[in-house]
C-alpha cells in the first residue's frame, strides 16, 4: 500500500487537523491582562482554549497520552509563571507550545528505555467504533493510525516535532520557526528531511507487516 504524506496524516491520524494559530490567538491579551490583575478564572479560560489541541499534538510527540497530559500540565504551570513578561497576548501561544514541546521531548527521552507494550490504545484514547457495516473500515483506520504512530515514533525528536507542528497543527513556517527557535530556512530543510524519513519508516513498517515479519 502506497500512502502519500498528506493522506498519512489527514486520513489515518485519528483526529483532524485543527485550525491555524491565526484564528485562535486574537483574544489572548484581555485574558492575560485579567490574569495579571488577579482573575484566576481568566487563566482557566486560556487553559480551556488551548488544552485540547495542544494535548493532541503532545500525544504524537510523547507516544503516550499519560505522558502528554503530564507535559501539558507542566507547560501551563511554566507559562503561568512567565505570564508577566507579556504586556499583550502576542507570543503567548508560541511560548506555550515551545514549553510544551520541550517538556514533552525531555520526558520522552527519560522514558525511552521503558517498555512500550500496550501503547496502541493509549495513543488514541479511543476504541474502534462498532457501527455494523463500517466496522471493517474503522478497524483498518485504527490499524493505519497505529502504523503511522509507530513510524512517527521512530523519527528523531527534531523531525517528529516539526512534522506534528506542520502536518497536525497546520502551523506556517514562521510559527514553526518561532516555536522551535529556528531560522525559517532551517525549518524548510528540516521539514523536507522529516517527510522523507517518515515515508521511509512507514514503508518499512508496511513491508514488514506484509511479509509477516
Amino acid at each position: 500500500i502506497v500512502l502519500t504524506l498528506a493522506g498519512t496524516f489527514r486520513n489515518f491520524l485519528l483526529r483532524p487537523r485543527v485550525q491555524g494559530f491565526d484564528n485562535v490567538t486574537h483574544d489572548d491579551a484581555p485574558l492575560i491582562q485579567a490574569t495579571l490583575r488577579g482573575d484566576s478564572q481568566a487563566y482557566g479560560k486560556l487553559v480551556q482554549k488551548y488544552q485540547d489541541r495542544l494535548l493532541t499534538a503532545l500525544v504524537h510527540i510523547c507516544s503516550s497520552r499519560h505522558e502528554a497530559e503530564d507535559a501539558l500540565q507542566d507547560a501551563f504551570v511554566q507559562a503561568y509563571l512567565k505570564l508577566s513578561s507579556f504586556a499583550g497576548g502576542s507570543g503567548f501561544c508560541t511560548l506555550l507550545y515551545r514549553l510544551a514541546f520541550n517538556t514533552a521531548i525531555s520526558r520522552r527521552r527519560r522514558k525511552r528505555e521503558e517498555s512500550s507494550g500496550g501503547q496502541n490504545r493509549e495513543l488514541t484514547g479511543e476504541e474502534p467504533a462498532d457501527d455494523g457495516e463500517r466496522v471493517d473500515e474503522n478497524l483498518l483506520r485504527q490499524e493505519r493510525a497505529v502504523q503511522v504512530q509507530r513510524a512517527l515514533a521512530k523519527l528523531s525528536d527534531e523531525h517528529r516535532s516539526i512534522l506534528v507542528l506542520r502536518e497536525v497543527e497546520g502551523c506556517d513556517y514562521d510559527h514553526i520557526a518561532d516555536i522551535l527557535d529556528l531560522p525559517v530556512g532551517t525549518v524548510r530543510s528540516r521539514l523536507h528531511r522529516a517527510r522523507l524519513h517518515l515515508k521511509e519508516e512507514l514503508s518499512a513498517i508496511l513491508q514488514a507487516e506484509g511479509s509477516g515479519e
